[in-house]
């Protein structure tokens, strides 16, 4: 399994010899309904996108999940996965094979990937939108991505995980609440998923952010941090703080049958 970071929640997953395109924003700026007065993120230098790519995975159908700029910008014939309200947005912009997955859901990519959604972030007052599990079929490596840390309790049944793609960080606007948990609730998933590897999302990476809610937000943690934590609670997970652009094999150890076989009579 390879992955590249591409900032921000923008991931090249390359399992299962298929390229899957994670939640892009490489072109342009962001904004969220045009209101760059309130936030814009712009980029120090634009991210060419990743050419072959085999599907496009959305996990939001906010702006810095499933970002209208970039996706003009692709084929319109890559086939499109994404939860119910991501998947609206990627048929309007005139995608012809896309798949909307509610939580619990599969999707099989060229029977050499399973995709599973779970409960994932909650977006305004009702809308819970997506995390993923996606499973390479020939090894059973699985990795796991949820891009605010709202974890699922369920989730639990399907440990252990090999990679947790997920923020390490905690940012909030003081008085209204986190808008990204990282810290307290990945040492939970960690906990429930024994990954062999986790690796932060969501901060930062080749870019800068502007606007008035900038004066507000507040970050707490650092990767670090966040180290020295695991190894407090004797975990061995190991935490990858990821380069922008940096094309990286995790190498995973195949876990013992038992292990696997376990998972298996749980699901």
């Amino acid at each position: 399994m390879h992955l590249t970071w591409l900032d921000s929640n923008s991931w090249l997953i390359e399992i299962g010899g298929k390229r899957i395109l994670l939640d892009p924003w490489l072109v342009g700026s962001l904004t969220f309904n045009n209101l760059d007065w309130l936030f814009k993120g712009s980029r120090l230098k634009e991210r060419p996108i990743p050419p072959n790519i085999d599907l496009i995975l959305l996990s939001q159908s906010l702006e810095d999940h499933t970002h209208p700029p970039t996706l003009q910008q692709m084929e319109r014939q890559i086939p499109v996965v994404g939860s119910p309200s991501a998947a609206k947005v990627a048929q309007g912009l005139s995608y012809t094979a896309v798949t909307a997955l509610a939580h619990g859901e599969t999707f099989v990519l060229d029977h050499q990937v399973e995709i599973k959604a779970t409960p994932g972030s909650l977006v305004g007052l009702n809308l819970v939108e997506n995390g993923y599990l996606l499973t390479e079929l020939a090894t059973g490596f699985t990795l796991y991505y949820e891009p605010h840390g709202n974890h699922a309790p369920q989730i639990k049944e399907f440990a252990p995980v090999d990679v947790v793609i997920t923020p390490l960080i905690d940012l909030a606007i003081p008085f209204v609440g986190s808008i990204i948990k990282g810290t307290n609730t990945a040492l939970e998933v960690v906990k429930w998923l024994q990954p062999q590897v986790i690796l932060s999302t969501a901060a930062g990476g080749d870019v800068v952010f502007a606007g008035l809610l900038m004066k507000f937000l507040k970050a707490t943690g650092t990767v670090e941090e966040f180290r020295s934590l695991l190894q407090k609670n004797n975990l061995n997970t190991r935490v990858i703080a990821p380069t922008p652009g940096q094309r990286f094999d995790l190498q995973l150890q195949q876990r013992t049958a038992s292990e696997y076989i376990l998972r298996s009579v749980e699901n």
